[in-house]
């Protein structure tokens, strides 16, 4: 097995420290060179004589290709394939500017200006503009789009009040200064902030797309984009191709003509395609590698590991008895060995979680609590009668369907039951199914895993700041918990803010309103014809440089 950082063939990028990241990007007086934004591109071949085409899979249908709304992995990587917001990254693994040519900041990260690329064109062949960004971020943090990631917003001055009904979209922090110039006022020193433009919910919008169709997001036809790939066809729950853009204002570096995506939901089938060179990748970010199949490609010795800030967890439904209470919902994650898990079931040696945030994001490395059975029955039976119950109810977990997922579920039933004596009743559902499940609070335990959108530890922790937050599924707050993320967003000493952080972690991991499991490694096998594949340094995939050599 490897774990890799840097392959001539396919790149696997790894994050440093986001804070050093984004303040040595820049002098708060001067833009970046444009000049070292992009990877030169290779001289072209003498002759080309046939299409370069890559095959890929994704394990279902994209719930939507509006970088406003998806909040799923197949979505945003296919939105990272058309759509392109300020900033993206190189084949080197560092944070670059995309659609701006370069950004300036203020001393105290309160205040970041970007300049957009007068070359920089929607499909359609109209330039993206300022205003595109001014309208994207308005749009987006309207309470009546309903975006689950709004959130991510809230950084800019004015967003959580227009969020939650509170102002005005006028009163958001983000405005053209020009045509070609988008200035963000912060509501407090954000160091990571270009970092954030990265992700999807900052990306621009095709205003007369958008306001034009309420479905523009759902076909192929409609979807007026920014990026490397032009969405061709879009074949419902079969199949997606990708051309390239010709008026992306990269072209030259875009290698692929097609990317080809069938949507297979069975992953020992999406395996056996690429066994049969029906799809020129096996696992991350494309599916996920069936676990019978992992411990051949060890032994053959092609099996890798993309290591990536992220979590599997256990959510608890802490709105409705026995979830509820935190010394039953202690209990059962005291209960779960999880190295038995990784070991018989994962067996990609990724760490056990016994914290929620990653390790590599510095905040506790021994983690918060250990397993503990007989901690955890004593527990049970000192939550059951605070509940006033004789016997435990019948609870259910509720998992995505995939074989890896199945088997952890399994596992995870039978530990329950061994140390706590606990009958699990198991759920699988379809994953559309499974998403609404975990959005409307509908289950007693879920499987959930989170992966990072910039890497900061407040990506994992701001979530839970509100019941209402659009991705807190356990629907848990605590008053403490929400004043130290508040206080963080406005310490402007690293050591403090790390301290604070802590502090509110140590809550999260003491009320338990989700167990962790494991940190995230997803292991995969490709196609060695593949070059220049980017699997995001906080997850996901980038085709822009990929190409298949003959």
């Amino acid at each position: 097995m490897k774990k890799v950082i840097t392959l001539a063939t396919c790149l696997t990028l790894l994050l440093g420290g986001a804070l050093a990241g984004c303040s040595n990007s820049s002098q708060p007086s001067s833009p970046a060179p444009a000049s070292s934004t992009q990877t030169p591109a290779a001289p072209a071949e003498a002759t080309k004589t046939e299409p370069m085409v890559l095959h890929w899979s994704i394990n279902s249908e994209p719930p939507s290709m509006d970088p406003g709304i998806a909040v799923d992995a197949d979505s945003f990587d296919m939105i990272y394939a058309a759509f392109e917001g300020l900033t993206n990254y190189d084949l080197n693994g560092q944070l670059t500017n995309a659609t701006a040519e370069s950004f300036t900041n203020n001393d105290d990260y309160t205040k970041f200006t970007f300049k957009i690329r007068k070359e920089a064109k929607w499909n359609n062949g109209d330039p993206v503009t300022a205003n595109d960004f001014v309208y994207a971020i308005r749009r987006n943090l309207d309470p009546k789009t309903a975006s689950e990631y709004a959130y991510q917003l809230y950084y800019i001055k004015g967003g959580e009040e227009f969020n939650t009904g509170k102002g005005k979209a006028e009163d958001v922090g983000v405005k053209a200064l020009d045509d070609y110039t988008v200035e963000f006022d912060l509501k407090s020193p954000t160091p990571f902030f270009r970092e954030l433009t990265f992700f999807p919910t900052l990306f621009p919008l095709h205003q007369k797309t958008v306001d034009g169709n309420p479905n523009w997001a759902g076909e192929a036809k409609t979807i007026v984009s920014n990026g490397p790939f032009n969405m061709e066809t879009w074949e419902h729950k079969s199949k997606i191709v990708f051309s390239k853009s010709p008026t992306y204002w990269d072209k030259d570096n875009v290698k692929l003509d097609r990317l080809e995506i069938v949507m297979i939901d069975d992953n020992n089938t999406a395996f056996s395609m690429f066994e049969n060179g029906e799809v020129d990748w096996g696992g991350y970010p494309a599916s996920t590698l069936p676990t019978d199949a992992i411990q051949s490609i060890k032994d053959q010795g092609k099996l890798m590991v993309a290591d990536n800030p992220g979590t599997q967890s256990v959510v608890f439904n802490t709105t409705k008895p026995p979830f509820n209470n935190k010394k039953i919902r202690q209990a059962f994650s005291y209960a779960i060995n999880r190295e038995e898990i990784i070991d018989n079931i994962l067996q990609t040696g990724v760490p056990a979680a016994y914290g929620w945030v990653p390790t590599s994001m510095g905040l506790k490395q021994d983690g918060y609590f250990k397993a503990d059975p007989e901690k955890a029955k004593q527990l049970l039976a000192e939550g059951m009668k605070e509940l006033g119950l004789t016997k435990f109810p019948e609870v259910t977990y509720t998992f995505d369907t995939t074989d890896v997922n199945k088997k952890v579920a399994e596992a995870l039933q039978d530990q329950w039951k061994k140390a706590l004596g606990v009958d699990v009743k198991l759920y699988t559902a379809e994953l559309k199914v499974y998403r609404d499940m975990r959005s409307q609070a509908n289950f007693d335990m879920i499987r959930f895993q989170w992966g990072a959108d910039f890497n900061d530890p407040i990506n994992f922790l701001e979530m839970f700041r509100d019941k209402t937050g659009g991705n807190n599924h356990p629907d848990w707050e605590n008053p403490k918990f929400k004043e130290l993320i508040d206080q963080s967003y406005h310490e402007p000493n690293l050591d403090k803010r790390k301290q604070i952080l802590l502090d509110a972690e140590t809550i999260l991991m003491d009320e338990m309103p989700l167990a962790p499991i494991n940190f995230r490694g997803s292991p995969y096998v490709k196609n060695d014809k593949v070059k220049d594949f980017i699997i995001y340094p906080l997850g996901g995939a980038y085709f822009k440089f990929t190409s298949v050599v003959k």
